[in-house]
């Protein structure tokens, strides 16, 4: 019975003359060529949990630049304000008197409409928490908001302190816009807030703008259980149940008010805006590769100077870097 056929066996001694052998037979510029690559290739192959991936929606709201769905998401500015939450599935606004829901965003408009569920509308009357806006916050009121003041005391409340000595003005309710008793009147008559039990006298539509200086409808210390805004009748004035109930809010992308190329390109390659580094430099975050680049989604001349931020590779890159693999080792095995 003949004996098997095995290969023969290199041993340490036998080793290192084959190797030195074989590797002659790579020339230099051959040899270089493949570290090269290999080099280039550790960089697609880096696992993508490294790169901050953002998202293009929360929920069923689309999000664009300013608003991002996380950390190193959207404008910096906006990011400390707004958030995702993964749970809910919904972006929120967060000041300092509390997180409020964001309805709807106006990208054209630069508009974006927030609910407060602790204030009453004409379909539920109760206890309200106040709003107000962070002092450095990037928002402001948008001028088609009407805070309307509801179940306040007409015996300690500022609303109806007497003018001051030596002012012209005849008005005993300063902060309160005369015109706004007809609205007063439409809300008195919903049947929740009628439950109050009030005279039309502790309504009160709030004048000052931006909520005053302070940025900020404090209920305490205006004496009123409760409030109730709005930011369009909806061609309907005179049917408070059809009115459109919460706060509509400006914003702006910067001093000039310019939106970023850069960013502008990101999102119609489908990237989402974001930003990473110490300097908060500019990253578009591809959520199909879950990578990250410094122009689109589409191809990424260079990588982020973000920590953690690399190349999003271009569609199709995985099947070119297999087959640059298997051409050079053809040539490997096959060169003199």
């Amino acid at each position: 019975m003949e004996a098997a056929l095995t290969p023969p066996l290199l041993s340490p001694r036998t080793f290192k003359p084959y190797a030195k052998k074989n590797m002659k037979q790579l020339s230099p510029p051959l040899t270089q060529l493949i570290i090269s690559f290999l080099a280039i290739s550790a960089l697609f192959l880096i696992p993508s949990t490294f790169a901050q991936t953002c998202r293009t929606a929360c929920g069923k709201q689309p999000l664009r630049y300013p608003f991002g769905s996380g950390p190193g998401c959207g404008d910096p500015r906006f990011q400390s304000r707004t958030a995702c939450d993964a749970a809910q599935q919904e972006l929120t606004l967060t000041t300092h008197t509390g997180s409020y829901p964001v309805t709807a965003i106006d990208y054209a408009a630069q508009v974006i409409y927030i609910s407060d569920p602790t204030m009453s509308t004409c379909a539920c009357s109760q206890e309200s928490c106040g709003f107000g806006l962070d002092w450095d916050a990037p928002f402001s009121i948008h001028e088609n908001t009407v805070f309307t003041l509801l179940d306040c005391s007409t015996s300690t409340s500022p609303l109806y302190s007497p003018a001051a000595p030596g002012n012209a003005s005849s008005s005993s309710s300063p902060l309160c816009d005369a015109k706004g008793t007809s609205i007063c009147s439409f809300l008195y008559s919903c049947h929740a807030i009628s439950m109050m039990n009030q005279p039309i006298s502790t309504c009160c539509v709030y004048t000052p703008v931006d909520l005053g200086p302070a940025y900020e409808l404090d209920l305490g210390k205006l004496s009123c259980s409760s409030y109730s805004a709005f930011y369009s009748f909806d061609g309907q004035e005179v049917d408070p149940d059809r009115w459109k109930y919460g706060i509509a809010l400006k914003y702006k992308f910067n001093v000039y008010n310019e939106y970023p190329s850069s960013c502008a390109q990101c999102e119609r390659s489908g990237g989402a805006c974001g930003y990473g580094g110490a300097y908060d430099t500019f990253v578009c975050s591809c959520p199909e590769s879950g990578l990250n680049t410094t122009s689109d989604c589409f191809f990424g001349p260079s990588w982020s100077q973000s920590p953690g931020h690399i190349l999003a590779p271009h569609k199709g890159t995985g099947a070119l870097l297999h087959s640059v693999v298997s051409i050079l080792s053809l040539v490997m095995i096959r060169a003199p």
